[in-house]
């Protein structure tokens, strides 16, 4: 394992509001000052619009790496959303690594909580949305630049300006990047034998464990 302390920009919350005529979504996150309290089901003060789909012990917390804010700019052009972190719902705006360099299962201590990834995030339509842009899911899910999901091993509190750090990496070969090509973006028809492999690992994500389990068969 190698060495690896991601940088938090912020830790971000927000409530259920609509986006669209008829759209609730609680995408739009805003930066916590001070001390925020990481629970169970993710941080305090934070919530969702649809918890039929969203949030829970597999979903606590959503992680988006910084570092793709450039590159949606270019087919975003100068969108005010872009100028901040919180436009793609993260609760947690990290530098220092992307999807390819992250992977199932990998422990993070920040701030006296644990956190463990366990799914990528699948992105839905509310993201076309929340820019009025009808092409960002489809650009999302063909670039994979979505983020990840992270569950809770240990309450704790963390603040804007911790270090995340990896303790823990049992599964190398399963990066959150190749997952998300596997199980959504379709590599499935590639690779069967990794989709079974997949469904064997006890970090996934329950929902992401039933959709390689009906992929595998």
């Amino acid at each position: 394992m190698t060495d690896l302390v991601l940088t938090l920009d912020a830790l971000l919350t927000g409530k259920p509001a609509f986006i669209a005529p008829g759209v609730l979504s609680a995408m739009g996150k805003t930066p916590v000052s001070g001390p925020v309290r990481i629970t169970w089901l993710g941080l305090e003060g934070d919530a969702v619009a649809d918890p039929t789909v969203h949030g829970g012990h597999d979903k606590a917390v959503h992680l988006f790496p910084q570092e793709h804010y450039h590159w949606w700019r270019m087919p975003l052009g100068k969108h005010p959303l872009l100028d901040q972190p919180g436009a793609f719902g993260e609760n947690l705006a990290t530098m220092g690594a992307i999807e390819g360099m992250l992977f199932l299962g990998d422990r993070f201590t920040l701030g006296s909580s644990l956190l463990e990834i366990c799914q990528g995030r699948q992105p839905c339509a509310k993201l076309n949305y929340r820019f009025g842009n009808d092409e960002v899911l489809a650009r999302a899910v063909q670039t994979g630049r979505t983020g990840l999901y992270l569950r809770v091993i240990r309450e704790g509190e963390a603040q804007a300006g911790d270090p995340m750090t990896l303790v823990e990496r049992p599964h190398p070969e399963w990066s959150v990047a190749r997952m998300f090509d596997l199980l959504i973006a379709g590599g499935f028809r590639r690779d069967p034998a990794g989709v079974a492999e997949l469904v064997r690992i006890p970090a996934l994500a329950e929902s992401w464990r039933s959709r390689a389990e009906k992929l595998a068969r």
